[in-house]
Parts: C-alpha cells; sequence; structure tokens
C-alpha cells in the first residue's frame, strides 16, 4: 500500500465552503486547508501549497477565479486539482458550457451567441423562432434563475436587453418542457446519486426552487440519466450535475446548464468524499455504494430534515448461496467508476463565434484576452457586478439596493453595506472607474445623495453655480459657507470639475 497522498482543502474568501475535514471521514493523514484571498495573492497562494507539501487540492473554483487558477495549475504540475481545471471549463460561463456541449455532441437546445448586438438583435428580430431563453452568460451556470428569461416576441426581447444590458447576448430556443418541469441529476464517479424533477411555482414559468417552485423526485427518465453520464464522462469530473429538459412533444433530453460545483444535501458531499478517498487510497477505503433510483427513497424524507441528515449509506444485496444463481451480477445499470485523467487538449476553443468583441486585444495573434473596462457603480448592471472577485448573488442585490437609494462617488462608500469589509474594497478597487461627480452637470437631488452633503450644503453649492454660471477649479468650493478644510478634503474626493 502506497502513502496516502496528502490532501488540501481549497477555499477563497467570500465564496462557500462546500468541504470540509468531517466529510474525509476515516482519513488518518493530516489534511490541510490553504484560502486564495483574491487579486495578486497568486504567488503566496503557490508558495503556501508548496510549503504545506500539498498532492491533492479539493475544492470547486468559482466564475471569477478561473482564469486565475488556470495559471496556478501550471505553476503546480504535480498538484492534482480535484476537480480538474479542465473539468470546470464549464463552471465559467454559459458560453463555455454551449462550447464544451458542442465539442462533445451532447444534446442543448439551439443557441446563439452575438458579442455584436446589431447582429444579436437582428437574429432576435428577423431569423429567431419564439418563445426564447434569454440568459446572463458570465458568471457560473447556476444563478437560481435570476438571469434567466423567457421572450415570447421580438418587442420582449429588446425591452429586455435593453433593461438588462446583456453582453454578449446568448438565447436559446426555449424547449416545450414535459410536464411544466426540468430535472436535475447529480452524479459521482459518473454515476447517478440524486435525480429530481422541478417545477415551477404558482404564476411563474421557471423552474426553480429558490423561487417557489416544488420538486419531485419520482419517475426521473432514463434518458435524462443516460445524458447526464455522457456529460459526466466527457467533462472527465469526479462530481457532476447537470439540468436537464425533456421536450414534451418528442420526449428528448437536452442539457439547459452542467458544472462540476452544485448545491447538495450534506449525505452527498460525504459520498463525494468517499469516493475520492476510495480513489486517492488506491481502494485501502471502499467505494460508496449507491443504488441507482435511491432517491426515490430518500425523497421521502421531509426535505428540511433531510438536509440536516449526514452518514447515510447503503448496503450491498448479498444473496443466500442456495439462490445466487438467480441473482445477474450485474445489479445495477451505471457503475461507479473513476474518471479519467484530465488533459489540455479536453478543453473546447474559447473563441469560436463569428463576431468576437469589439476590445478584444487584436494587436497581438496569439492573444484572445478580453480587457475588462472599469465599472462605475452607479450605472453597473447586475452583470458587471458579478463580473467583480468573489461576488456572490445576494452581496450583488443588497449593492443593487444601495445604489437605488444613493450615488457613490468613492468605492469606500460601500462600507454603508453590512456584509462589505475593507479587504472585499481593496479587492475591487483597481477595477473600479473614477465615479467623482461633476459638479457643473450635477442637481440638487443627485448631491443631496452623495456622501457628506446634506439639504443645506447642497442648496449653497447649487447657488453658487447659479450665481457664477460655470465653476472652473474645485478649488472654488474653498471659499463658500460651512466648507472649511476637512469638508473641502471629503468633497475634493467626490466631485470635479471636468477639464480642470
Amino acid at each position: 500500500m502506497k502513502k496516502l497522498p496528502k490532501i488540501g482543502l481549497l477555499y477563497l474568501d467570500y465564496v462557500l465552503r462546500f468541504f470540509d475535514k468531517s466529510n474525509f471521514k476515516g482519513w488518518s493523514d493530516k489534511i490541510e486547508t490553504v484560502t486564495y484571498h483574491w487579486k495578486n495573492d497568486k504567488d503566496r497562494f503557490i508558495k503556501e501549497v508548496k510549503k504545506k507539501k500539498i498532492e491533492v487540492l479539493i475544492g470547486n473554483i468559482p466564475a471569477t477565479a478561473y482564469d486565475t487558477f488556470v495559471e496556478i495549475a501550471k505553476e503546480l504540475p504535480n498538484v492534482r486539482f480535484v476537480p480538474s481545471i479542465e473539468s470546470q471549463f464549464a463552471n465559467k460561463s454559459k458560453e463555455n458550457v454551449t462550447l464544451f456541449c458542442e465539442k462533445y455532441n451532447l444534446s442543448i437546445p439551439k443557441t446563439k451567441i452575438f458579442y455584436d448586438k446589431k447582429k444579436g438583435m437582428n437574429y432576435l428580430k428577423n431569423k429567431a423562432s419564439y418563445p426564447q431563453i434569454i440568459k446572463r452568460s458570465y458568471g457560473a451556470s447556476n444563478y437560481g434563475g435570476y438571469y434567466v428569461h423567457k421572450v415570447d416576441n421580438y418587442k420582449e426581447a429588446k425591452t429586455l436587453l435593453e433593461n438588462k444590458k446583456y453582453n454578449p447576448i446568448y438565447t436559446q430556443n426555449a424547449i416545450d418542457l414535459k410536464d411544466s418541469g426540468d430535472i436535475r441529476v447529480m452524479l459521482i464517479g459518473h454515476k447517478p446519486v440524486c435525480a429530481f424533477w422541478r417545477y415551477s411555482g404558482k404564476d411563474q414559468w421557471i423552474t426553480n426552487t429558490s423561487q417557489g417552485g416544488s420538486m419531485s423526485y419520482k419517475n426521473v427518465p432514463m434518458n435524462a440519466l443516460e445524458l447526464a453520464v455522457q456529460a459526466s464522462k466527457a467533462a472527465k469530473a469526479e462530481y457532476y450535475a447537470c439540468d436537464i429538459a425533456i421536450s414534451e412533444k418528442t420526449s428528448k433530453a437536452y442539457i439547459l446548464e452542467c458544472a462540476t460545483a452544485f448545491a447538495a444535501f450534506p449525505y452527498i458531499r460525504d459520498w463525494i468524499c468517499q469516493y475520492i478517498m476510495w480513489d486517492l487510497s488506491n481502494g485501502k477505503f471502499k467505494k460508496p455504494h449507491v443504488p441507482l433510483f435511491s432517491w426515490e427513497e430518500l425523497g421521502k424524507i421531509d426535505s428540511s430534515l433531510l438536509r440536516t441528515m449526514r452518514h447515510i449509506g447503503f448496503s450491498k444485496y448479498k444473496p443466500s448461496c442456495d439462490g445466487e444463481y438467480l441473482i445477474n451480477d450485474k445489479t445495477d445499470t451505471y457503475e461507479m467508476e473513476l474518471t479519467q485523467q484530465s488533459l489540455q487538449s479536453d478543453v473546447p476553443k474559447t473563441v469560436s463565434f463569428e463576431d468576437l468583441p469589439i476590445n478584444i486585444n487584436k494587436q497581438s495573434k496569439k492573444s484572445t484576452k478580453i480587457e475588462l473596462k472599469k465599472i462605475d457603480l452607479n450605472f453597473a448592471t447586475l452583470t458587471d457586478l458579478m463580473s467583480l472577485y468573489g461576488m456572490e448573488d445576494d452581496l450583488a442585490f443588497e449593492i443593487e439596493e444601495y445604489l437605488k437609494h444613493n450615488i457613490i462617488t468613492d468605492i469606500t462608500d460601500l462600507l454603508e453595506i453590512e456584509s462589505i469589509d475593507e479587504n472585499m474594497i481593496k479587492t475591487w478597487d483597481s477595477y473600479i472607474d473614477d465615479m467623482r461627480v461633476d459638479i457643473n452637470k450635477v442637481n440638487i437631488d443627485t448631491l443631496k445623495k452623495i456622501k457628506g452633503i446634506g439639504s443645506k450644503l447642497a442648496k449653497i453649492i447649487i447657488d453658487y453655480k447659479k450665481e457664477v454660471e460655470e465653476i472652473k477649479s474645485i478649488d472654488e468650493l474653498k471659499k463658500l459657507e460651512g466648507i472649511g478644510k476637512n469638508k473641502f478634503a471629503q468633497l475634493k474626493s467626490r466631485l470635479v470639475v471636468i477639464g480642470e
């Protein structure tokens, strides 16, 4: 028996911690933890992994850190990532989900992706069949359905995109769903270990339990499981999840989403870690035995109780000696199996669409890196907010709500939000544009929303501006009543005279 490899659990600040040491019940060797702190933390992170002599690093990588961890993995060639960096390709964006499915000939709805807005709107106006499903493409593939929209005609599509400002335009033919639901399939070692129907809530069309939908574990069709297994094997992923639609008209299965990261019941997380221990120990630890369709029985347990349960296991049926000949050796349709080693060639080419982004660096033929524009938070869409390191859905919605009632002129204004701390501000700072307000173009209502300027001071500034018609230098504010040295320093960080 070879020595057990040193396990490290990968954590990231502000990101849900999927596994912990308690999931690896019985692992005799010390399990390390290592946390990535975003932004310029790559070199320190690599040194810590090397210092702790970690051989297997376990943990999902969020969309906003994917490219960084591609670079990190190259610097750690002797470290095995679980799941592999290659298998997490589809996690990054919906474009990547589409590229992955196209490369491996997996069934998906007809999908079009346009970086050129005019081409996208022309398609939606003249060529698309309706209804269409329009999605925000950037970011992890599962966002609780908040960025997935159904439009029944071009007018609705145009209004939606003008409001959401999604870029690129990612649009799919809507599938006429069988039983008005879709199916979530979870897999470990390419074996389905949990599957359930998701039905939309009252007066809703989207099949998501976080928005009032319901679940059913019964009568999951075999072709949904078969398609999920194909996707899992194509990804070479130790654990995987797929959302699958079944056509009402043809009963054909289509992949809607797929990724290595998925929210799972605690017992499924334990099963994943049992599987990983079996893999890493050359069989010293037993492979978990999970009968197909066992979810139908587990689904009878109240979901609020089921979410708290751990260490659920199944024993294999052992017939009596005189009855053993009646039992087929292969008692299950799918066996849990080891994944193949991931290779760089497994990853689809990331540039395959006819109309690439205008801001791609065209000076270098080798470079296809997209330069991200700096963000003015006052005009940021949810898509913009989700592009920031470590951003989570709930926090993005919280910031969006804050912006409805406040004008941000300095990123530190966000510290008024309880969920945000100084470390997060430092992480985002270089991605945020100059948000100071042009004093010659601002009105009194906007001034009153700026931190440090109340109704009285706003009126003084507006009255002065009317008197002089145009403020030529920010220094002119020094002579106004109520603006001393400290107040002026504060205003100078929030107001600007363009062209000064």
